[in-house]
């Protein structure tokens, strides 16, 4: 059974200049305690998409496709069943935890405000059980009476992920929930995660830029790119030998620890997304794309099968793989100077 189906996803936002695609066309699946990494650069439409599955979107945007949670559609949702819905179905743990907690309350009244709103606990009950959230995730019961700055920034994360916790739903949807921390404390959150996820049967829905960490953390990756996946398969076989151009190159930005070649001339990928509202014709990634051939400038180019399990939408998906090129070859890349632009 899944949690969580994404059928034909389109998500666009109203300005002055017309329409915008954000998201194009996504379908995706996360099986019930299933953990489903979302890659790519900023502005491939990544927290878009996350934010779209609860409708947390602005006026601006418009939606069409269905956002299954357990077999009933989010986008057809009268506004008090998706109001029961958020926290209890579905939760968001998001990046910046400083910016998303309420100042002036203590953590503790933040915590169990899901839980009284839902109806599921008395005063004294969500007390209680905020508390055991609390220590769940690593921090003593009595921090409940502490306020947001008396905390540092992987402790307000952790009270993010209790808060997330609160009312047992079975999807999370973590959108850069390490983004902000040093490395040492990103290690422990992933960890939390991964523990709490495990142990409670939830499925987790995880966005990073990071194909490593999501490799590491999640069952299957999909790759995005100018608001569509570009890739989707078993996460670490992505990582490790990634079908389409963008998903390797993303790959390829990591350099390899005792890899002195990829230390000294990591693969960057030059240039930008392209602009949502001047998407270039054919495959979107053309432009950048070190291996592209004359049609991908003029056929977009849909998902393939690209083995058990795993899709890639490129015209060279069945055909012998082709190796990028070696990083000297790759404008913008090739010396210690050059860095990835994947942030």
């Amino acid at each position: 059974m899944s949690t969580l189906e994404i059928k034909n996803l389109e998500v666009t936002y109203g300005s002055g200049a017309g329409a915008v695609p954000a998201v194009r066309g996504v379908d995706l699946t996360v099986a019930a305690g299933q953990k489903l990494g979302i890659a790519g650069e900023s502005g491939c439409g990544k927290s878009t998409l996350a934010l779209a599955l609860l409708r947390l979107l602005p006026a601006s945007a418009r939606l069409s496709g269905e956002i299954l949670l357990d077999g009933e559609d989010v986008l057809t949702m009268k506004w008090g069943r998706l109001r029961s819905v958020r926290w209890a179905g579905a939760s968001i743990v998001f990046q910046g935890a400083m910016h998303s907690l309420n100042a002036v309350h203590r953590i503790g009244d933040q915590i169990a405000e899901p839980l009284l709103v839902h109806g599921q606990a008395t005063p004294g009950a969500a007390r209680r059980r905020v508390g055991e959230l609390l220590e769940q995730v690593g921090l003593p019961a009595a921090r409940a009476d502490a306020y947001p700055h008396e905390l540092s920034g992987g402790q307000r994360q952790r009270v993010m992920i209790a808060m997330a916790l609160a009312c047992d739903p079975q999807l999370i949807v973590a959108d850069e929930p390490t983004t902000a921390l040093d490395v040492m404390i990103q290690a422990q959150i992933l960890r939390l995660i991964e523990e709490l996820v495990a142990e409670k049967s939830i499925s987790l829905l995880m966005i990073s830029h990071d194909l490593a960490v999501l490799s590491d953390t999640c069952d299957r990756l999909a790759v995005m790119y100018a608001g569509r996946v570009v890739e989707e398969g078993p996460a670490a076989e992505v990582f490790a030998a990634a079908s389409h151009p963008y998903a390797a190159a993303l790959s390829s930005a990591f350099p390899r620890i005792g890899d002195a070649a990829s230390r000294r001339a990591p693969r960057g990928l030059p240039g930008d997304p392209p602009d949502p509202a001047a998407l270039p014709t054919g495959c979107t990634f053309h432009p950048r794309c070190p291996v592209a051939e004359a049609v991908c400038a003029e056929e977009d180019q849909v998902l393939r099968v690209a083995g058990a399990g795993r899709r890639a939408a490129c015209v060279r998906v069945g055909a012998e793989p082709v190796p990028l090129p070696a990083p000297s070859r790759i404008a913008g890349a090739g010396s210690a100077k050059s860095s990835p632009s994947g942030d």
